[in-house]
């Protein structure tokens, strides 16, 4: 697999990484370790050297899991993980608010360190801007770790472009994670722009839209009840029946390369910008080796053209998250 480098840091990481929140958390009951541990072994087999988890993805487990998988081949790979939240108290799922104080994010770090079995982060994320701590105290905290060799790279999520941009002067931001796909372009306003400007690589969560850009969804698709996507708006029968058109624009236009929904939305992505790396997320091994086939569509000017103008002409139906969540991006 090629290989591409995270804006101006040197952080080489393998075109297509692996989301690994959905085997323990988010999309319905967890699934089975011991087959997602050979999930993940065979991704880093394929070529895959970037894999993304979060303390919150469990709590904890998923951590745990990462780390139990890559143990082996650690040296092989890269390992992003997150910081932001104050967890429930009583270990459920879900967190209690947003915590990004200095104290809190040294305790994080230790406890990923343990549960990735490793001595070092490669990228720590803050997971949400959290607006009671300046920005500048969240990045001197991990400009820090990083001094004390904890954490290699520091990275943002959903952040707005001032906020990248005070963070950035404290220490320089290596990737900005956000929702990106054919169906969630907001990045490409002022985002992007900002990215490509400071040197800051995108690593593109949801670039398959949470499955809906495989095919695979429709409108009658039956969710578990502890799926998350049961509460977005985006997913509800009537946004999935009118999103249907961009689904059906992708499976038209892969005809003609060969390649399904999910690998036409993956080079979709990765034709934006060198700089950016989709990480979609799978419990399955035959949708991981579909997913990686994308690295081998090869999308021409023309293509990209032809697939705006068309997805121009369809409005997304359905907000991506509800009014909750959806306020704690963009800050």
């Amino acid at each position: 697999m090629e290989t591409r480098t995270l804006g101006k840091s040197n952080l080489e990481v393998s075109s297509l990484g692996l989301g690994c929140m959905g085997m323990s958390f988010s999309y319905g009951p967890p699934a089975d370790t011991k087959e997602m541990i050979a999930l993940i072994r065979t991704a880093v087999d394929r070529g895959v050297t970037f894999f993304d988890t979060a303390e919150v993805y469990g709590p904890f487990t998923n951590e745990e899991l990462v780390g139990d998988a890559l143990a082996p081949v650690r040296d092989r790979v890269v390992i992003a993980t997150k910081f932001g939240f104050n967890l429930n108290p009583d270990g459920s799922p879900g967190w209690s608010g947003l915590n990004s104080r200095p104290e809190r994010i040294r305790q994080v770090a230790d406890a990923s360190l343990k549960r990735l079995h490793t001595d070092v982060i490669d990228l720590f994320y803050q997971h949400r801007v959290d607006p009671e701590v300046p920005i500048e105290e969240v990045a001197g905290t991990v400009k820090e770790l990083i001094r004390e060799g904890k954490v290699r790279h520091f990275g943002l999520s959903e952040a707005g472009v001032q906020t990248i941009r005070r963070a950035h002067a404290v220490q320089p931001v290596t990737a900005l994670q956000n929702e990106y796909s054919l169906w969630t372009r907001t990045p490409e306003k002022e985002v992007l722009p900002t990215l490509e400007e400071l040197g800051i690589g995108l690593v593109a969560y949801s670039p398959l839209g949470k499955g809906f850009l495989t095919g695979a969804i429709s409108a009658t698709t039956a969710f578990d009840s502890s799926d998350f996507r049961t509460t977005l708006p985006r997913f509800t029968p009537e946004a999935r029946k009118a999103n249907q058109a961009l689904v059906d624009l992708l499976a038209e236009l892969g005809k003609r390369k060969q390649a399904t929904p999910a690998q036409m939305a993956l080079a979709w992505v990765l034709a934006q910008k060198p700089w950016i790396v989709p990480i979609p997320g799978t419990t399955k091994l035959h949708r991981l080796e579909e997913n990686l086939g994308a690295a081998a569509v090869q999308l021409t000017p023309e293509d990209l053209r032809e697939i705006d103008r068309a997805a121009s002409k369809i409005e997304v139906q359905g907000a991506r998250y509800p009014e909750k969540l959806e306020q704690l991006t963009g800050r």
